[in-house]
């Protein structure tokens, strides 16, 4: 994890999230508990972010005492804290899977129970096939593993096609940056949607979880200029657009089941531009 002067945009996010309920609908005025398991890459950076949006964030590490996790909690600040991994799920409201393959499939098997927990995976479940790129290890999608383990939790794919240093600081690419939402569980999807954008990030509806499929593909396309040892990669950004509306009249296409009852997702970016000669 890298770290920017940030005075800026810690001041510019904080508008954001006082527009935005990162809060438990509760009597108690208690702040929602996160629980970061995996103190990595990804985990060291979502955990202060969230503290920053006025969540309680719980780490869960294999190594909760050793200095590395001690010095996290610290900068996390003082609503952080650190223990075994089921302890942190079973204490969290959201619980972010900040692991890898195959690690994941160990993990997420053995947290206890998930039931009524948003659980967001992030993961790639891949291998380097023999010219290099990476290819999948799983039939469907790691999302819709960790569902199938955890029947009773609301899994959302997200924060899965972004570097940690965009976690850090989105505005270090120089411009905004979009993270895919996949969720089967639409109230579930909105939160976290909501969580994206007061991040300063680009939040956008990718579907039902089996879509967390795309994503991972997603995920190793982001890969590919890496892989080539290129010396600039990529952030993706989906720009809106109403070029199709503006073409596909009524009978293009029958919309789809839940076109009805699509999930509410904070715009971040400027209206498209009308349709032409209009």
């Amino acid at each position: 994890m890298k770290r920017h002067d940030r005075f800026v945009f810690l001041i510019l996010t904080a508008v954001m999230a006082a527009s935005i309920s990162v809060y438990a609908d509760d009597d108690t005025g208690a702040a929602t508990t996160v629980a970061i398991i995996g103190t990595g890459d990804m985990g060291d950076s979502l955990g202060p972010r969230f503290a920053e949006l006025g969540y309680r964030v719980i780490y869960g590490s294999r190594n909760p005492d050793s200095e590395k996790s001690q010095n996290l909690v610290a900068m996390t600040g003082k609503n952080a804290s650190i223990t075994t991994q089921i302890l942190a799920a079973q204490a969290g409201d959201i619980v972010v899977l900040a692991v890898g393959w195959p690690a994941m499939e160990t993990v997420a098997q053995n947290l206890g129970s998930l039931d009524g927990k948003i659980v967001i995976d992030m993961s790639m479940p891949v291998e380097q096939a023999e010219d290099g790129y990476y290819v999948s290890i799983v039939a469907t999608s790691s999302a819709e593993m960790i569902q199938l383990w955890n029947p009773g939790a609301r899994v959302v794919k997200a924060f899965a096609t972004q570097a940690s240093y965009v976690i850090d600081d989105p505005d270090v690419v120089g411009g905004p940056v979009t993270v895919p939402i996949a969720a089967d569980d639409r109230a579930a999807k909105e939160q976290v949607a909501s969580i994206v954008a007061a991040m300063g990030l680009d939040p956008v509806d990718a579907g039902p979880l089996r879509l967390s499929r795309e994503i991972e593909a997603l995920q190793r396309l982001y890969m590919v200029p890496l892989l080539q040892r290129r010396g600039a990669a990529w952030e993706p950004y989906f720009r809106r657009s109403s070029f199709w509306e503006c073409i596909w009249e009524d009978d293009w296409s029958d919309p789809v089941a839940d076109a009805g009852k699509l999930a509410d997702i904070p715009e971040t970016q400027d209206p498209p531009k009308p349709c032409p000669g209009t």
